[in-house]
C-alpha cells in the first residue's frame, strides 16, 4: 500500500493507521444518481438514509433511475417517500442540471477536482462538501481533503490537540497538517472517520 507509507511519515497519523486495516478506494457508476443520493442522506443516520433510498428506487421498480426519470417523476410523488420540501427540490435541481448539461459518468471522469467542484456547486442545494464526498466515495478521487466535515474536524482537533475557538485559524491548520498528506488525503479521511467512530 502506497499510501500508508507516505501518510505514515506523518507521526501523529501514524498512530491511527498502525491501528486500522487498509482502506480502499472504488469507483461508482450513475454519478448525478449518487450525487441525488447523497443530498437525500444529508443530516440523516446512515440507516434512515439507507431506507429513504430503498424507497426512492422502489418508484421507479427497483432499478436506477435516470436523471430523465426523476425529472418527469411529480414533485409529489417524491416528496412522498419522506424527504422534505427543500430536499425534493434539490433532488430534482440536480436532475434537470444533469439533463440539461448532459452530465456523463465518462464526462465527469475526465474533469478533475476542482472542475467538478465548480461545476455542481452551481446547483441550487449543492455545496462544496456534498460534492467533496461525491469525489470520494463515487469517483474515487485519492487526493480530497474534506475540511468543512464535521467528524474530520472533530477528529483532528482530538488527534492533533487543535484549538478550534477560531474557526478560520482551526481550518487553516487543519489544511497546513493535510497538506502533508497529499497526493492520498482521501485516505486520511477515511482512517480518521473510522478512528473517530471507534
Amino acid at each position: 500500500m502506497d499510501y500508508i507509507d507516505h501518510l505514515s511519515k506523518d507521526r501523529t497519523l501514524r498512530k491511527v493507521l498502525i491501528e486500522q486495516d487498509p482502506v480502499e478506494m472504488r469507483q461508482r457508476k450513475n454519478i448525478p444518481l449518487r450525487l441525488c443520493a447523497s443530498i437525500m442522506s444529508q443530516q440523516l443516520s446512515t440507516k434512515v438514509a439507507e431506507v429513504l433510498f430503498r424507497r426512492f428506487l422502489e418508484l421507479y421498480g427497483g432499478k436506477e433511475p435516470t436523471p430523465q426519470q426523476i425529472v418527469d417523476t411529480p414533485y409529489d410523488t417524491l416528496k412522498g417517500i419522506g424527504l422534505s420540501h427543500a430536499k425534493t427540490t434539490y433532488v430534482q435541481n440536480v436532475a434537470r442540471f444533469a439533463t440539461e448539461n448532459k452530465l456523463t459518468d465518462a464526462r465527469l471522469k475526465k474533469m478533475s477536482d476542482e472542475d467538478i467542484i465548480e461545476l455542481l456547486t452551481q446547483i441550487k442545494g449543492v455545496g462544496r462538501w456534498t460534492v467533496e464526498m461525491l469525489l470520494m466515495f463515487t469517483l474515487g478521487r485519492e487526493d480530497v481533503f474534506a475540511v468543512d466535515d464535521y467528524g474530520i474536524q472533530v477528529a483532528m482537533k482530538k488527534l492533533y490537540k487543535l484549538d478550534d475557538t477560531n474557526k478560520k485559524e482551526f481550518k487553516q491548520k487543519m489544511q497546513t497538517i493535510a497538506a502533508k498528506w497529499a497526493p492520498y488525503r482521501t485516505y486520511a479521511c477515511l482512517h480518521l472517520w473510522r478512528w473517530k467512530d471507534s
